[in-house]
């Protein structure tokens, strides 16, 4: 059934809970799950941004005492000094946490949550319980994370990836490394629970009008984004039970040599199955970001998004390719030539798509009446980080020069740039764009500034330092890279490149100040303070429990902004989706042929 054949009480309004437990606990309201998934995300991403620092100290002054405020209180047994098996813990987590235990429930978990039913006009998740479980799933997963420093034997330590045989008994043993595997697969299972309620939601329950094109290229970015994970995730959940088996129960699964013995067993399997989720994943990531800068680029431009349908199109693109692009990640395992000749085919052809994002962009920002607010400098931030990151990915696209790049620290800058900086940056700008309408309150506009240009420019100067450094023959994971006598000279780069991320660590406390002070204290948040027409400002700030009295019926895209015939009818650049426009004043003003 077509949305616009839909009657608009097809969503019942139900009552709000009045019980303190039912309310903020074990909620069901999408709204408020989406504040405990944005909580849950900030206390991961202090964990992992800790972890890094350490890491950094270690690069910058190996074998020396920590301080204080780096982690020395946590290695109080070693005199402040970081030994080798705690460097493999400190670099196993941080990637594991910033990836699945931060960066996922800030993103995909908060504004997938919140943003969703709000921009389609529904007044929640198709599934409710089943979204209040997926949080209290994800929980689980967290705490599993945490319990895995505690072991007797250390944390995880096989690296992120945890490939065999590093993440076998053999390689790690102890609890730590199992717990860490296990939380990857509940984190898995809460993806999964969120993930079909997203898919469900957008297909089921848009309101009446708000057809494929004319959603907001935020949801589209969601949405496909939970495609993606439904297909995908099983794929690694399947690879983690069986190591999981191979930890616990004596399997061998992925054990080198056994199948010399009992038949099966090769470590290169989990590689493939890790990669078949491991390269979509970097997509379910960078496209909720896509979707937003697409969105906030229109808004504070007040221009409708340049070529709208190729935007969502290009975005579609990329997502089929990125479920047959993994194998650019094993080059170096053996692969047959040929195999890999084809993968680079495919990899460099991604790239396409890309462009045409990245372009439409441009020919949205251009001759546009340009706002730059906190969001917008956010967006504009994460533009250059993800070209920069995009451009230095064609290297390790290609077979040839991947071979010699692969195992160097090239590869943990540009990962970071497109992953991390991305992703960071976009995040922030949806942070600051939707917390009028999730708390009800504006955030300052200074400190949004400052934290802006501290995070943009030392952000970059971290991870293209570590691209330098991986050019000039660095590898990475190394516990002490000045070891090898080729390196040493690179001590003063590293040096630097870690003063550059301890300034950035410290300069989230603008963040940090200005979010805290914004929920006690901030200026109250009118319901349209960006004056533009998505549904969800359509609603108070916040959005009452059910959303919408009334459902809304769509009758334009989202992007309708410096309209001749809407400033002359209304006074304004621009108009609401489900606004309708009042009588032409005037003969003339018909003749226009406005919608």
């Amino acid at each position: 059934m077509s949305t616009d054949q839909r009657q608009p009480d097809f969503q019942p309004i139900h009552p709000a809970p009045t019980s303190f437990i039912k309310k903020y606990v074990f909620s069901t309201d999408h709204k408020v799950i989406a504040k405990q998934f944005l909580w849950a995300g900030m206390v991961f991403l202090l964990i992992g941004g800790y972890l890094a620092m350490m890491i950094r100290w270690q690069w910058a002054y190996p074998g020396t005492k920590m301080p204080f405020f780096f982690g020395g209180a946590f290695l109080s047994k070693t005199d402040g000094m970081l030994e080798p098996s705690t460097y493999t813990v400190l670099f196993t987590s941080h990637g594991l946490i910033m990836i699945f235990f931060a960066i996922t429930p800030m993103l995909i978990g908060a504004f997938g949550n919140l943003c969703i039913p709000l921009m389609i006009g529904a007044r929640d998740m198709a599934f409710p319980l089943l979204n209040m479980l997926s949080f209290w799933t994800f929980v689980l997963s967290g705490l599993l994370v945490v319990a895995s420093f505690h072991m007797p034997l250390g944390g995880a330590s096989a690296g992120w990836t945890t490939y065999p045989p590093l993440a076998t008994n053999v390689g790690s043993p102890g609890l730590g490394q199992t717990l860490m595997v296990l939380a990857l697969f509940v984190g898995g299972t809460s993806t999964l629970m969120g993930a079909i309620n997203y898919v469900t939601t957008v297909i089921r329950m848009r309101a009446p009008g708000m057809t494929w094109m004319r959603m907001p290229l935020t949801v589209w970015g969601l949405w496909l984004t939970a495609v993606l994970n439904v297909i995908f995730v099983p794929i690694v959940a399947a690879a983690v039970l069986l190591l999981l088996f191979d930890r616990v129960f004596g399997t061998q699964y992925f054990i080198a040599g056994s199948s010399s013995v009992r038949g099966g067993g090769d470590p290169v399997l989990f590689q493939h199955l890790f990669w078949m989720f491991g390269h979509p994943e970097v997509y379910i990531l960078i496209l909720p970001v896509w979707g937003v800068i697409g969105d906030l680029i229109s808004f504070f431009s007040r221009k409708p998004a340049a070529w709208y349908r190729g935007t969502a199109l290009a975005m579609i693109a990329v997502t089929v390719l990125s479920g047959i692009v993994y194998g650019h990640h094993m080059y170096t395992t053996g692969m047959s030539p040929l195999l890999g000749y084809g993968f680079e085919m495919l990899t460099l052809s991604i790239s396409i798509p890309a462009v045409v994002l990245f372009l439409n962009w441009l020919r949205t920002l251009w001759r546009g009446s340009i706002r730059l607010t906190v969001p917008m400098l956010f967006a504009l931030g994460t533009m250059f980080v993800f070209g920069v990151g995009g451009l230095t990915g064609l290297f390790l696209g290609t077979v040839e020069t991947d071979i010699y790049m692969h195992d160097t620290m090239f590869v943990v800058g540009h990962f970071h740039m497109t992953m991390a900086a991305s992703v960071f940056l976009g995040t922030f700008a949806a942070i600051y764009f939707w917390f009028p309408k999730m708390f009800g309150r504006m955030m300052n506009h200074r400190l949004g500034v400052a934290h802006f240009y501290t995070s943009a420019i030392l952000i970059t100067l971290v991870f293209c330092g570590q691209m330098v450094a991986g050019y000039a023959g660095q590898q990475r994971r190394l516990y002490d890279p000045y070891q090898f006598n080729f390196l040493k000279h690179l001590q003063p780069l590293n040096q630097w490149t870690s003063y550059f991320a301890f300034a950035l660590f410290a300069s989230q406390i603008f963040f940090v100040v200005n979010f805290f002070r914004s929920l006690v204290a901030g200026e109250r948040a009118p319901a349209n303070p960006w004056n533009v027409g998505t549904l969800e400002w359509s609603v108070a700030s916040p959005p009452p429990h059910h959303n919408f009295d009334v459902i809304p019926t769509v009758q334009r895209g989202p992007h309708e902004f410096a309209d001749p015939l809407v400033r002359r009818i209304l006074g304004r650049d621009w108009i609401g989706q489900s606004e309708t426009l009042p009588e032409r004043a005037t003969p003339a003003a018909a003749a226009t042929g406005g919608r």
